[in-house]
């Protein structure tokens, strides 16, 4: 209208690095980390990320260059969501389950500048890296984040392989400029973090985060938690998995404290509610499986209600149920790396309050509707684009438009274009659609498995089987596990004249794969196929449902 003006004084790129501003201001000397005998004010915080950044800058790092990190929920991954992108660059925390190859590959296509390793995955980044001289590609510089929490960092074993030339992360912050001015996006689309999917060594899937969706699904995800000013945060979820659905940045937002946990145990979990009075956590159905199944001598009553986000494969209602019964308040989410982690939520309803426990439990699984940072989610026909009728029968994809929604894959335009055809983000994921609108997840269309919250490319698990000498044919899908959610389930048949045991196939996986990917269950037999010799997938998936869940959790 006449008389207005874009202005400084009335626009300012979002990004989430204002709320470590902000909460260094208003929470000063409030507890932002803790992790075991370490802990931060968020004002020390703020000042630790500005000299991460300066340390960035004087080793290179510019605008646009990616940042790797290789470790687990630590105060170290955590100062980095915000250190990287002060100092104008791209955030890529790698999922600490990868084996050397796979972290070389990730390395290579994302063109990182420095990786930051924990001292326990050290071995993993010297592997990924040795891989890389091979190729002679210009290596990262590696900075080693030491183990501070036991005061080992000066004896740790691992330190001895430490090369002359590579930096410890303390003595890296320490070379920081305390009054050194952050990097603010020069547009809030700039890329904030770089995320990887599940896709094949062949051929990774780097999602780029925007300061502005951050910012967003930042604030929603605050709803969606429903996380109040000042929560006690139980760092559950790894942080490599969508920034920790954002919620690394959400809690720098509400002025929370954050509880990091270097191993996830059920001891820990209920130790650290305990101790910390905890208010919020997330994870997979895993956690919950973890937490209903936890020995007595371990489970510990509840002064007060934990909120629990949840998402991955939908838990089942007995796994609700028991979780209400221990005092937890469980909101199922569903979303994926593409938007930002969760993108929409079961949002209850008073008048479900009057159903049973089992019918309440069977709506709280449903995936629901989109959160407030996005415009839409719908169930489509993929190929007409038309809503399918909202009769709790009728499949389509859901499909995803908003502000939280990925700018784009890395290096991949047709990739990209592929994924918003038609003005929506297609999911790959099938659905219906209740008369209340609400959307309930009925299958996968990519034959993702989701295991333990972890996407695992069925393809890639083929190819390795299928790499065994005797093996003719193969095809795994997921198959229901009490404690994982799904486990890889491998249906595979023998070259004529050939012998292999099912030990000896998921051995030949877990010698290739990261353990997690490897076949939890093998079946030999001929594999159904239509007229043209595709194998189909539905009567095995079928089948295995008819075997019923793997009861008994095993050690990854």
């Amino acid at each position: 209208m006449e008389g207005t003006v874009k202005c400084s004084a009335n626009y300012v790129p979002l990004s989430p690095i204002s709320f470590l501003e902000r909460s260094a201001k208003v929470y000063s000397d409030r507890l932002s980390i803790v992790h075991g005998n370490v802990k931060y004010s968020w004002r020390e915080t703020r000042q630790r990320c500005i000299q991460l950044a300066s340390a960035l800058t004087h080793l290179g790092i510019s605008r646009g260059d990616v940042v790797a990190a290789l470790a687990p929920n630590i105060p170290a991954i955590y100062e980095l969501h915000f250190g990287v992108p002060m100092a104008g660059a791209v955030l890529c925390a790698l999922n600490t389950r990868h084996d050397s190859a796979m972290v070389s590959v990730l390395l290579r296509h994302s063109e990182a500048k420095i990786i930051f390793v924990d001292h326990q995955l050290l071995d993993v980044a010297k592997g990924a890296l040795e891989i890389l001289s091979k190729a002679s590609r210009k290596l990262p510089h590696l900075i080693l984040i030491s183990d501070r929490e036991s005061q080992l960092s000066s004896q740790n074993n691992n330190n001895r392989s430490l090369c002359s030339k590579d930096l410890e992360y303390e003595s890296f912050l320490a070379n920081g400029e305390p009054d050194f001015e952050i990097l603010w996006p020069n547009d809030e689309r700039d890329a904030i973090a770089l995320n990887y999917t599940s896709g094949t060594t062949s051929r990774p899937k780097g999602v780029v985060y925007s300061h502005r969706g951050a910012y967003l699904n930042s604030l929603a995800a605050a709803l969606l938690a429903e996380m109040t000013s000042m929560p006690v945060y139980l760092w559950t979820l790894p942080m490599f998995h969508c920034n920790g659905w954002c919620l690394a940045w959400t809690v720098a937002a509400q002025g929370g404290t954050n509880i990091c946990l270097r191993n996830v145990t059920e001891k820990g979990i209920f130790d650290s509610i305990i101790q910390h009075q905890v208010t919020n956590m997330a994870g997979a159905p895993t956690v919950l499986n973890m937490i209903i199944n936890a020995p007595r001598s371990v489970q510990r009553p509840l002064s007060r209600t934990v909120n629990v986000m949840t998402g991955g494969a939908p838990p089942p209602p007995q796994v609700l149920l028991k979780m209400k019964e221990l005092g937890f308040n469980v909101t199922h989410g569903y979303g994926l790396t593409e938007t930002y982690g969760p993108a929409t939520v079961c949002m209850w309803k008073p008048e479900w309050n009057s159903l049973s426990p089992d019918e309440q439990a069977n709506i709280q699984a449903r995936q629901g509707v989109n959160h407030l940072g996005l415009e839409d989610v719908d169930v489509k026909d993929s190929e007409s684009m038309k809503s399918v009728p909202s009769d709790a029968k009728t499949m389509g994809e859901v499909m995803i438009r908003g502000n939280t929604v990925m700018n784009g894959y890395l290096k991949d335009r047709k990739a990209t274009e592929d994924a918003f055809r038609g003005g929506w983000f297609r999911s790959g994921d099938l659905a219906v659609k209740h008369p209340d609108g609400y959307i309930e997840l009925k299958d996968r269309s990519k034959d993702i498995i989701i295991s333990g919250g972890e996407n695992i490319s069925t393809i890639e698990v083929e190819s390795v089987i299928f790499s065994h000498p005797s093996v003719l044919e193969a095809a795994v899908v997921g198959r229901p596990d009490d404690h994982w959610g799904e486990t890889p389930c491998a249906f595979v048949k023998l070259k004529n004249g050939c012998n292999a045991s099912a030990d000896e196939i998921i051995k030949h996986c877990r010698d290739r794969l990261p353990h997690y990917m490897a076949p939890r269950t093998v079946i030999f037999d001929d594999l159904p196929t239509t007229s043209t010799g595709k194998i189909q997938k539905f009567v095995l998936r079928e089948r295995v449902k008819a075997m019923g869940s793997v009861s008994k959790a095993s050690k990854l």
